[in-house]
């Protein structure tokens, strides 16, 4: 059977190319989103429905993998076109009454929040869908499975789609051209135990093609996630190498960043790949989420 075409829409968030992916899929009466992308993005959305022969209100569904901004942002906006918004059950009350989403966003981002992510709306209560683990969703023709996959995130599903694996953050961030990957790490749900658990079940699936929301589809969904779980226990054996020292969350944040350039080095990545890369997972937010798992998780 062929695949059902999937289109890769670049939302050149902050005018940086292959950061944060939107996936169209069509049905016999309108369209699928995975993922809506941040509000700020909704003008290069708008676009690239445009070249499709689409308008936002072509949009009939949206898969949001998780509800952090850059995935989930701009869900509200669209339900009030008329989108019906799928989301994990723990997510779904901060779609309804996103006030302390926004707030701890704001403490993060500053006055940087509405250039960063635009305007976060509420999403309509009649336009919220909220399917269990395991269900199948059934759209005109397509058929999608949402799968719980804590670890980078509580309110995390994956969405399996014919031969392929909606990843969202929980199978790393990839840019196309380069047989390398990181692990987003932000605080404050990180949890090692979890994710390992949660790629041991995607790997139980049957699909070969995996489209991490940063960024695009690739065709060797076990080489990604036998590589995520190497940088994973890689990253939580340094964890407990550094946390002993007891170093604060500045100087945490410095040697992270230290030790994640000594790797992409002796991977041979130039300056341009690893400012790519850090532009699609900042290094700091990962080291605020080391942070938080070792204080709630490990030093007790």
């Amino acid at each position: 059977m062929a695949n059902t075409r999937i289109l890769t829409i670049d939302l050149n968030f902050q005018n940086k190319p292959q950061a944060i992916a939107s996936y169209l899929i069509r049905h016999n009466n309108g369209a699928v989103l995975i993922e809506s992308g941040p509000g700020s993005t909704l003008p290069a959305l708008e676009t690239a429905l445009a070249r499709e022969n689409l308008s936002s209100h072509d949009i009939t569904h949206v898969l949001l993998t998780h509800i952090h901004l850059d995935h989930a942002g701009a869900a509200g906006w669209l339900s009030r076109q008329g989108a019906q918004i799928y989301v994990h059950p723990n997510g779904a009350p901060h779609l309804l009454n996103p006030e302390k989403l926004i707030a701890s966003a704001t403490r993060i981002y500053g006055d940087r929040m509405n250039q960063l992510w635009g305007e976060f709306l509420p999403v309509e209560q009649n336009q919220l869908k909220v399917p269990k683990d395991a269900e199948e969703i059934v759209i005109g023709n397509l058929r999608f499975v949402a799968i719980n996959t804590p670890g980078h995130a509580e309110h995390h599903y994956s969405y399996l789609f014919e031969n392929a694996c909606f990843s969202g953050d929980v199978g790393g961030v990839r840019i196309p051209g380069y047989s390398y990957l990181h692990a987003p790490m932000p605080p404050p749900e990180l949890h090692f135990g979890r994710w390992f658990e949660s790629i041991s079940r995607l790997r139980k699936e049957k699909f070969t093609r995996i489209a991490p929301t940063h960024f695009g589809i690739y065709d060797d969904a076990e080489w990604q996630l036998n590589e995520l779980e190497q940088k994973l226990i890689a990253a939580e054996k340094w964890l407990e190498q550094i946390m002993p020292t007891e170093p604060g969350l500045e100087e945490l944040r410095e040697k992270f960043e230290v030790w994640m350039n000594e790797q992409n080095r002796s991977l041979g990545l130039s300056d341009d790949v690893m400012q790519a890369y850090k532009l699609a997972n900042p290094l700091g937010m990962s080291a605020d989420g080391l942070m938080r798992y070792w204080k709630k998780f490990r030093s007790a």
